[in-house]
């Protein structure tokens, strides 16, 4: 282990090795790396620990300076660890420069179906059982980690202290059709409210979409920028401030180069950072995989149903008048064509997108029965996670607390982690 320290606080490197598959525990071995953060007047104290899983798929824990967002109200009473899921992180990393030597796409895609919430969740029992000598812990799930800690209730509740969850109450039975086809609707919403508040992003947008359509855009990194891909920046339009970072995205696309204009460095490298999945692959790879549940695959339901809701086709789009429409958090077979660092795994996404033997991953009837003090934020018309699927789910858990605000979008517990961390606190123990 290594200590060192930031601003109030102290912070240890935690690894851990656990099974690839928890059904073989002798056979291969990962590594998981946790970050342990506890606050520097309390390093002695015996602290109940709380665990914080990121949102995702594919995304390593957050890296916090001092005491930043949520994390200063719970070092307050909490020993933290910011665990990077299997795959992520400095946890065994899974990308286009490992998973070739797995083998073929076959091989590939059998590996990296042991990457979704099942497989965490008994990661987590494994870390949990080391670091608190059998003492259940407290679980801080955001997004995707709030998928993994309604697994966890199902799976492990023995486990669980308390169990705090943000923007993540996953429906308990919706195939990724019905995720998406509730998401379409919400996605035009939020570009209705863009194109509100900024009118003058209707113009620029369908500028660059057609200019798209007309050029072949190829970014410094190999990135092919096409209209549907430049679409796909509407994933900002769920965060707090991701209106406004848009509209600041496409006031400077063009630049002038003798007598004609150019999509300019600056805004193909904005683009770039936005859209690329070079630093979280998984997301991509698994991103409809954390749906899949029985025998009906996923087979690129955000594709599909795309196709229900024609105003979404930017072709069409172009021949009209319309504004523009930017798509949300979903994945698609040409993200594996346009992405350098998709493209090797693009054969193992199909298989993945086919597969037909996905576990069941939420106990209906345990989570009925459930006794773990739970508590959720819910964002209303949050646009990553559906409200209504949320508080569905919240009815099946007995006892689950909620709190339904539209104070914040998808991404409150980074804006305001203090406070939304607070109230979920309060409702636990009933203080509100």
């Amino acid at each position: 282990m290594t200590r060192y320290r930031q601003p109030g606080t102290v912070l240890t490197d935690r690894h851990f090795t656990v099974p690839l598959d928890h059904d073989n525990p002798g056979g291969e071995q990962l590594e998981l790396y946790g970050r342990e953060i506890v606050a520097g007047a309390r390093v002695a104290d015996d602290l109940p620990w709380l665990v914080y899983l990121e949102g995702g798929p594919g995304f390593g824990a957050r890296r916090f300076t001092g005491r930043q967002g949520w994390l200063g109200r719970a070092l307050q009473e909490y020993r933290v660890l910011l665990l990077d899921h299997r795959g992520t992180g400095r946890s065994t990393p899974q990308n286009r420069q490992t998973l070739p030597g797995r083998g073929g796409p076959a091989a590939q895609a059998g590996h990296l179906a042991r990457f979704r919430a099942d497989s965490i969740v008994r990661d987590c029992e494994t870390v949990r059982k080391q670091l608190t000598a059998g003492a259940p812990w407290s679980v801080l799930g955001q997004s995707f980690g709030g998928f993994c800690a309604t697994h966890y209730l199902s799976a492990a509740p023995a486990g669980l202290r308390e169990v705090f969850i943000t923007g993540g109450l996953p429906s308990l039975d919706a195939h990724a059709d019905d995720v998406y086809r509730a998401a379409y609707p919400r996605v035009r919403r939020k570009n209705e409210a863009h194109y509100a508040r900024y009118p003058q992003d209707v113009a620029r947008a369908r500028r660059i979409a057609a200019h798209l359509a007309e050029h072949r855009t190829v970014l410094p990194t190999g990135y092919v920028l096409t209209p549907e891909a430049f679409q796909s920046l509407g994933i900002l339009l769920g965060g707090t401030d991701g209106s406004h970072l848009l509209h600041y995205l496409l006031e400077d696309a063009f630049i002038r180069v003798g007598g004609r204009h150019e999509l300019s460095d600056a805004f193909q490298e904005a683009v770039l950072t936005t859209l690329s999945f070079a630093g979280h692959p998984l997301y991509a790879v698994l991103h409809e995989a954390i749906y899949g549940q029985g025998d009906e695959p996923t087979a690129w339901a955000a594709e599909r149903v795309r196709a229900e809701f024609p105003w979404f086709d930017p072709a069409a789009t172009l021949d009209g008048d319309a504004p523009l429409l930017f798509t949300g958090e979903s994945v698609h077979p040409w993200h594996f064509e346009v992405d350098p660092a998709l493209r090797p795994l693009r054969e193992a996404a199909e298989l993945l997108a086919a597969r037909t033997d996905w576990a069941p991953l939420y106990d209906a009837g345990r989570l009925a029965a459930n006794e773990v003090p739970v508590t959720a934020a819910v964002y209303h018309d949050d646009m990553y996670v559906d409200t209504g699927h949320s508080l569905s789910t919240a009815r099946a858990i007995r006892g689950l607390r909620t709190w339904v605000t539209d104070e914040f979008e998808h991404d409150g517990v980074r804006t305001g982690g203090p406070r939304v961390l607070d109230r979920l606190i309060a409702l636990t123990r009933g203080d509100v």
